[in-house]
C-alpha cells in the first residue's frame, strides 16, 4: 500500500507541476506562448520581462498554489504512515520537475524557482525566510534575476541541511533540489560570467 501512495505521490507532484503558470497565462489571457519572446523560457521573469502587468501575479499564484497543494496532498496520504514530510518534500521536489519538464508542453517549461521557493515554504518557514532574503537582496542591488535564484538556491542547500541534518533523505532532496535549479540556470551563468546577462527593468519594451 505505502509503495503505492509513493507512487501517486510523484505522479500526482509531477502532473501538478505541469499547470505552468507562464505557459498557462501567455496562452489563456495573452493568447500567445511566452517561450517565442525573450529568452524562450516559460518561466516568471521572461513573463515579466514580455508581458508586464498584473498577469504576472497569476503567474505566481499558480506556480506556487500548485506546489504546495501537491505537498499537502502527499502529506495527508502518507502522514499517516509516519512520513509526512518525506511525501511533501518529494511531491514539492516532483512538482519542479514537472514544472521545469512538462510532458504536455514538449518538456520546455521553467526553471523552479517560485515552486522551490514554495516547497521551503511549507517544509519550514526559516528557510524561506533566508531564501527570500537573500534573493530580494540580490536582486535589488544587482538587478539580476538569475544571480538571485543561483544564491537563493545555494542558500535552499545549505539551510536544508541545518536544518533537517540527521534525515538523510531531506537532505538528499534538500540538496539535489538547488542542484537541479542551477544546472537550469547554467546558460545564465555563463552570460553572468561574460557580463552579458540582461538586468531586470520594470519599465516595459
Amino acid at each position: 500500500m505505502q509503495v503505492f501512495l509513493w507512487l501517486l505521490v510523484l505522479v500526482l507532484g509531477y502532473a501538478l507541476g505541469n499547470c505552468n503558470g507562464a505557459l498557462l497565462i501567455s496562452k489563456l489571457m495573452m493568447h500567445d506562448d511566452v517561450r517565442k519572446h525573450g529568452s524562450g523560457n516559460a518561466g516568471l521573469t521572461n513573463f515579466f520581462r514580455t508581458y508586464g502587468g498584473v498577469q504576472t501575479l497569476l503567474v505566481i499564484a499558480i506556480d506556487v498554489v500548485k506546489t504546495v497543494l501537491a505537498c499537502l496532498i502527499a502529506g495527508w496520504l502518507l502522514g499517516p504512515y509516519g512520513y509526512a514530510a518525506e511525501a511533501k518534500m518529494a511531491a514539492g521536489v516532483a512538482a519542479m520537475l514537472g514544472h521545469s519538464y512538462p510532458a504536455v508542453s514538449q518538456f520546455r517549461g521553467g526553471k523552479g524557482i517560485l515552486c522551490g521557493a514554495a516547497l521551503a515554504a511549507v517544509m519550514d518557514w526559516r528557510i524561506f525566510a533566508v531564501i527570500l532574503a537573500i534573493f530580494v537582496v540580490t536582486v535589488a542591488l544587482t538587478r539580476y534575476v538569475s544571480l538571485g535564484s543561483v544564491l537563493a538556491a545555494t542558500a535552499f542547500g545549505i539551510c536544508f541541511l541545518l536544518v533537517f541534518w540527521g534525515n538523510w533523505f531531506l537532505c538528499t532532496l534538500g540538496v539535489l533540489a538547488p542542484c537541479f535549479v542551477i544546472f537550469r540556470h547554467r546558460a545564465n551563468i555563463q552570460r553572468l560570467l561574460n557580463h552579458t546577462e540582461s538586468k531586470l527593468s520594470f519599465h516595459k519594451k
